[in-house]
């Protein structure tokens, strides 16, 4: 793959031939996300997306109608690491959960093709493209270079850094954030870059920056971080700096020339705020591509009415930013459902589950297949396997309780 331009490179063509090795390893899943991911960033108004917890909700988002999903660090650390621990999202989980998540993601929406196609639908694009969190990077710009590498190989479609220091990474709702050297961040974006360049993908790079709320700074050594210095020390050895919308502008704009999109995190769901950093990025990088996280962090109500609501999504789109996001959709969505039945099923038993039946049937009518939930994770696939090598007495859906009892 000849190097794209329009993006700032501290490399050179000879330099990805050089590192890729003799061996051109073919990453399918990654390269079509990538370029899917990007066609729906030009021609849709705005991609809306949802941060997925499993493979079963990767697959209820797309059969719903979504075209993208969201993997968040945040739900990877809370419920989803491979050290089987519960985190807070402060980089506490081992680098390679994240991957790990999005290959079972797309090993999900993978069966469910294969499901869907045995039965003769071919009309469902079930490899929705996934944007994952890759934190901080884990470390440096080759801790960033090989985060970004596995994300490649695990079919991941984008990929977002962020430029807080890894070992003291914060949820971007969290105090006590400390920011890298705005130099330092932009050399992490280029290691991701390279990565990239070596599998051959086009992976959307996603910039995110945390000066809206960061008070602390690693060094004083980057003149670009200089107008936001106090001159104050803490007691660590980090500088203290102005946190705000100018600092998030300053950073943006630097990270402009090195990502597909941009993206500021925010305290609140802010029209004015979210206007003012667009048009200043775009001042300098006229249609740089924005990305927003509709974050269930915001009490919404508590900023917005309901008909602010409905159209902040639109609104955010003409500024802009066409990668909107919630980023913790699969936590919520998981918690409140399982709180709400077994309340209702410590009281009344079996009447509570029965409502959740009887709501999934109801939702038959607008797609939903997950009540034949054998036939839901391949059953009938796997039956169809067998068929192919000939006649068998050991089909598993046949004389099945769901083939007898539920709608075919």
């Amino acid at each position: 793959m000849a190097i794209n331009n329009g993006i700032e490179r501290p490399y050179s063509q000879e330099d990805v031939e050089r590192l890729r090795g003799t061996v051109h390893v073919e990453h399918t899943i990654a390269r079509l996300g990538a370029e899917r991911l990007r066609k729906l960033l030009d021609s849709e108004p705005y991609v809306p997306t949802l941060g997925a917890l499993t493979g079963g909700q990767a697959v209820q988002m797309v059969k719903a109608g979504l075209k993208a999903i969201y993997l968040s660090g945040w739900q990877v650390a809370a419920d989803a690491n491979l050290s089987g621990q519960t985190y807070p999202d402060q980089s506490l989980y081992p680098s390679n959960s994240g991957p790990a998540l999005v290959r079972r993601l797309n090993n999900a929406l993978l069966r469910a093709d294969q499901i869907h196609a045995a039965e003769g639908d071919t009309d469902t694009y079930w490899l929705a493209p996934i944007v994952a969190d890759a934190e901080a990077g884990f470390g440096g710009p080759l801790n960033a270079f090989e985060v970004m590498r596995a994300f490649i190989e695990a079919g991941a479609a984008g990929v977002h850094f962020e430029d807080q220091l890894s070992s003291e990474k914060k949820c971007g709702h969290l105090g006590g954030k400390v920011l890298v050297p705005t130099g330092h961040f932009l050399r992490m974006l280029a290691a991701a870059r390279l990565a990239a360049d070596v599998c051959g993908v086009p992976t959307v790079l996603v910039a995110r920056t945390d000066a809206l709320s960061a008070t602390l700074l690693t060094s004083d050594a980057d003149p670009a971080d200089e107008p936001f210095l106090t001159g104050e020390r803490t007691p660590e050895g980090f500088f203290r700096v102005r946190e705000g919308l100018d600092a998030c502008i300053a950073r943006g704009r630097a990270a402009a020339a090195y990502a597909d999109l941009v993206w500021f995190e925010t305290s609140t769901p802010d029209l004015g705020e979210a206007r003012e950093f667009a048009q200043a990025v775009h001042e300098e990088f006229p249609g740089k591509l924005l990305a927003y996280n509709c974050s269930p962090s915001f009490n919404w109500r508590r900023h917005l009415d309901d008909a602010e609501i409905a159209r902040f999504q639109e609104e955010l789109a003409e500024l802009g930013y066409r990668f909107q996001f919630v980023t913790l959709a699969g936590f919520h969505s998981l918690n409140a459902a399982m709180f709400e039945l077994a309340r209702g099923y410590a009281s009344e038993g079996m009447s509570a589950y029965v409502r959740l039946q009887e709501s999934e049937f109801a939702a038959e009518e607008h797609g939903y297949t997950a009540t034949r939930h054998q036939r839901e994770v391949g059953a009938g696939y796997f039956d169809a396997v067998i068929q192919a090598l000939g006649e068998s007495s050991t089909l598993a859906l046949e004389g099945s309780t769901e083939a007898a009892q539920f709608r075919s």
